[in-house]
């Protein structure tokens, strides 16, 4: 394929946006090479500025599970924007899709909506502190929560460490009280909570790990946070912007018959469009403003373009329970049929899957966290990924990140994904 105004376009890019992207990870720099800027997309399908088509294995990271611009999305956006692009103002859409979140998902009563998964998950973590008048977060190493400061800390010196800033321009002062432990690893939870009591505001964690690759939390691990947070009267806060109305209308929680307290949503309430939401039960939602002392606003949250997109994105759902079925078996298809080529071609990977959500990794060893995925051949994937992306199949381009799949790849792009999997290993 040839990529001559891809190039050229990244180049110019360069001189007006710091990297030349509004988003790291789309400038290739994990798997090398130039990125692919992409002029439009349809059904299981991207197209590239130089015309080069690609099936897509990002879907927006997440939100596109109907596919790239479903007809019945379509119209309805270009219905509502007839009425106008923003208010500032409440609109009947934003009750008619807080009602239709929480009918559909288990133990919440309200939603507020906000602009980003970013902005939902700091937003979440406030309200946590708020409403137990302590300080103190766990996070997960592996786990991405958005970019507030609060939420970018590495690891100390051990597992039950402060953590310390892992952004020049965050302040060793916005992340004292952000404590660090191991994925699937509930002992490290444990520590944690020994050596703060009464101090853990909430945990909040991506009840599937979606930016480490995709990661399954194992069994009783969901289930033992569930226990220590009652132990502990402290909450637990599901970071649905991947999962949520992905594994099943109910996400994380319906799918692993686990309560949490607050759940975070991200681009899928809209559609695909910018939007982002947290919601909980009313006991702990009333401690928001303007019912409330703990302060959260936004002049865009709410926006009409997207409430429409994302209602009727969540009515199609709804409406269509198969969908969940369908993708998933697709998944289960791909994942499975990948590990068996690679395993005939006497090359070491470990597929993970959940859902409709996966990740191949370049190790013999089984992945169970984020020092795990630090240990795979990165440089096995960024090979494989460069031959993908010739052939046009566009993955995440990095190790460290999750397959989505979407309601429109079907049997002929699977196929054509595994057939370029053995040519792939048969040139190596």
């Amino acid at each position: 394929m040839k990529y001559e105004r891809s190039s050229a376009l990244f180049k110019n890019a360069q001189k007006y946006i710091p990297g030349g992207v509004n988003s790291p990870v789309r400038a290739f720099k994990s798997v090398g090479g130039t990125p692919i800027f992409i002029k439009s997309a349809k059904g299981a399908y991207l197209t590239d500025e130089d015309g080069n088509s690609y099936i897509d294995y990002i879907n927006s990271w997440g939100p596109m599970i109907l596919g790239h611009n479903p007809s019945e999305v379509l119209e309805a956006v270009t219905e509502q924007l007839k009425n106008g692009f923003s208010f500032g103002t409440p609109t009947e859409l934003e009750t008619e899709i807080a009602k239709i979140i929480t009918e559909s998902v288990p133990y919440i009563d309200q939603v507020r909506m906000v602009n980003s998964g970013t902005e939902a998950c700091m937003s979440a973590i406030r309200l946590a502190r708020g409403y137990t008048s302590r300080n103190k977060i766990i996070k997960f190493e592996g786990c991405y929560h958005g970019h507030s400061d609060s939420f970018l800390i590495k690891a100390g010196s051990g597992l039950a460490t402060f953590g310390s800033p892992s952004s020049p321009g965050v302040t060793p002062g916005t992340t004292q009280d952000t404590l660090l432990a191991k994925y699937n690893d509930l002992e490290s939870v444990k520590i944690l909570f020994e050596q703060n009591p009464e101090e853990i505001a909430a945990i909040i964690l991506e009840p599937v790990a979606g930016n480490m690759g995709c990661i399954p939390p194992e069994k009783n691990f969901l289930e033992g946070l569930r226990d220590l947070c009652n132990k502990h009267d402290s909450l637990l806060i599901f970071d649905e912007v991947m999962t949520g109305f992905r594994l099943k209308m109910g996400g994380a929680q319906e799918y692993f018959s686990v309560k949490a307290d607050l759940i975070t949503y991200g681009k899928v309430i809209g559609g695909g469009m910018p939007v982002g939401a947290f919601a909980g039960s009313h006991k702990i939602m009333k401690f928001l403003s303007p019912e409330g002392p703990v302060y959260q606003a936004g002049t865009l949250s709410g926006n009409p373009i997207a409430m429409r997109a994302g209602y009727t994105t969540l009515s199609i759902l709804k409406d269509n329970p198969s969908i969940f079925h369908n993708i998933n078996n697709t998944t289960r298809k791909l994942s499975t049929e990948l590990s068996i080529i690679f395993k005939d071609f006497g090359v070491p990977v470990c597929v993970k899957q959940c859902g409709s959500m996966m990740s191949l990794f370049f190790t013999a060893e089984d992945i169970h966290n984020f020092d795990d995925v630090t240990r795979a051949n990165h440089e096995y994937f960024n090979k494989y990924f460069h031959f993908m992306l010739e052939n046009g199949i566009y993955l995440p381009p990095s190790g460290y990140e999750t397959w989505f799949i979407s309601s429109c790849i079907l049997g002929n792009e699977i196929n054509k994904t595994l057939e370029l999997t053995r040519k792939f290993l048969s040139k190596i």
